[in-house]
C-alpha cells in the first residue's frame, strides 16, 4: 500500500522539541509549495527520502561513497514527483547499492518512517550544471539487507560501497550534520531487536 508523503509527515510522532519544530517546518512549508516540494521545479527545498542499511545481524552499516560529496554516506535521493517517500528510499537504496531485496524496520512508535530532517544542501555541480544551496525535507527509514547479497557500484553516482561496522561510522563517515542521524537511526533500530 503506497502512501501519501502529506499524511506521512502528518502522523509522523515528535520524540524531541527539536523533533517536533522539524515536524512542523516541514508541513507548514509541503502548506504553502504543495505541488513543487515532490519535484526539483522549487530551488530552494524539496522531498527526499533516505535510508540506514543494516546487515542481518545489525553490526554493519551499508555505505556508498558518493562522487558528488566525495563522502561515504547513506543512501537516498530525490522524490521526483512520486507520493510514497518509503518507495523512494527503496528505490534509492536499489540503485546505489544494486541490492534487490530489502526489508523495512519498524519504529518504537509502529511506524516505519523513522525520523525527518531539514538538511542544508551546499552549492555543486551535477551534470555540467550549477546547483544552488537548498534545503532536503527528508524522511529517513531504516531497511534489512542480506549481507551475502552482492553490492553493484553504481558508478554514476558513487564511487565506492562498503558494509562497515558500526563502530567504524565515525571514521568512514565525515559528514558531521548527518553521521549523528545513523547512531539515531542505528539506535533505535537495534531497540527494536532486528
Amino acid at each position: 500500500m503506497r502512501t501519501n508523503y502529506y499524511a506521512l509527515v502528518e502522523e509522523y510522532l515528535p520524540q524531541t522539541n527539536e523533533d517536533k519544530a522539524i515536524k512542523d517546518s516541514i508541513l507548514n512549508y509541503i502548506q504553502r509549495n504543495r505541488e513543487a516540494v515532490l519535484t526539483r521545479e522549487d530551488p530552494m527545498a524539496h522531498m527526499t527520502a533516505s535510508t540506514v542499511i543494516l546487515n542481518e545481524t545489525a553490526t554493519k552499516m551499508l555505505m556508498i561513497h558518493h562522487r558528488i560529496y566525495d563522502a561515504w554516506t547513506w543512501q537516498g535521493g530525490h522524490a521526483d514527483g512520486e507520493e510514497d517517500l518509503l518507495h523512494v528510499a527503496i528505490k534509492e537504496a536499489k540503485e546505489e547499492t544494486g541490492l534487490s531485496h530489502f526489508r523495512p524496520v519498524m519504529s518504537r512508535n509502529g511506524t516505519l518512517l523513522y525520523r525527518l530532517d531539514i538538511l542544508p544542501v551546499k552549492g555543486h555541480v551535477k551534470n555540467g550544471f550549477y546547483v544552488s544551496p537548498h534545503l532536503h525535507l527528508n524522511a529517513a527509514f531504516v531497511l534489512i539487507a542480506k549481507e551475502e547479497e552482492e553490492c553493484i557500484v553504481n558508478e554514476a553516482e558513487t564511487k565506492g560501497i562498503e558494509w562497515v561496522l558500526l563502530e567504524d561510522i565515525d571514521v568512514k563517515a565525515d559528514e558531521p550534520d548527518i553521521t549523528p542521524i545513523y547512531h539515531k537511526l542505528i539506535s533505535e533500530a537495534k531497540i527494536k531487536q532486528v
